[in-house]
């Protein structure tokens, strides 16, 4: 029941041309040879899924900074925001968290804010889970002065299989934390960067779902959490 449940969800707008295509594809391949139209109804279905753009219910409080995309940790350290954004040349702590094909790709905000600047910059298809994917990949950048007076940055990062990055909003844009803001396809990365001196709440590894998972508090004096498997 809880699977039928994540599957009957809306479906993002940006994915229907998609589903429209594998579903043409699946009709052609299946008057073809009937197999090969299960494997493009197959397809089809998980096109569906991929495309899949559930609410959210975001926890609301000063400071908090909400994870901006369903997946997996895979990063926790400090490096400096792409020079594009111009916010300076001093690492910040950087939370950077990774996007298979499986997860919902609907990006949402962090925090509370106005998108002060917005940056594309073309790059390589590393995997997304790389270290170098931050530097080389291509990205789309966006930095934030928040409600709470601070500056922040989330970056969209293509994948070894993402092949485009979707930012649908504008600089100048007031955005609410949870709110959508873009998607990318298909499998890929979101790093959020903290002002200094923020600490994260969440550790390598650990699984974050958009909208609701709180990954730092810029209003506790708490330190930085790791992880155990158990």
């Amino acid at each position: 029941m809880h699977f039928v449940k994540t599957i009957l969800v809306p479906i993002n707008r940006a994915g229907w041309p998609f589903i429209a295509l594998f579903a043409v594809i699946a009709l052609a391949l299946g008057a073809y040879a009937e197999p090969l139209g299960w494997v493009g109804l197959v397809l089809t279905l998980w096109c569906v899924y991929f495309f899949r753009d559930p609410d959210r219910m975001t926890p609301t409080r000063q400071g908090l900074v909400i994870a901006p995309a369903d997946g997996r940790v895979c990063l926790i350290d400090e490096a400096v925001p792409p020079a594009e954004l111009e916010m300076g040349d001093e690492a910040r702590p950087r939370v950077c968290i990774f996007m298979n094909v499986f997860n919902v790709h609907v990006n949402r905000a962090p925090m509370d804010g106005v998108i002060s600047k917005i940056a594309y910059r073309p790059g390589k298809f590393f995997n997304a889970e790389l270290d170098k994917a931050s530097e080389f990949n291509e990205r789309m950048s966006l930095s934030m002065h928040t409600k709470t007076g601070h500056d922040i940055a989330f970056v969209q990062i293509a994948g070894l299989v993402a092949r485009r990055i979707l930012c649908q909003v504008e600089e100048g844009t007031h955005m609410q934390a949870g709110q959508r803001f873009g998607l990318i396809r298909f499998g890929s990365r979101v790093d959020v960067y903290l002002p200094k001196g923020g600490q994260s709440l969440v550790a390598v590894g650990q699984l974050t779902t958009a909208g609701e998972t709180v990954i730092a508090d810029l209003e506790t004096p708490e330190s930085a959490r790791t992880g155990e498997v158990r």
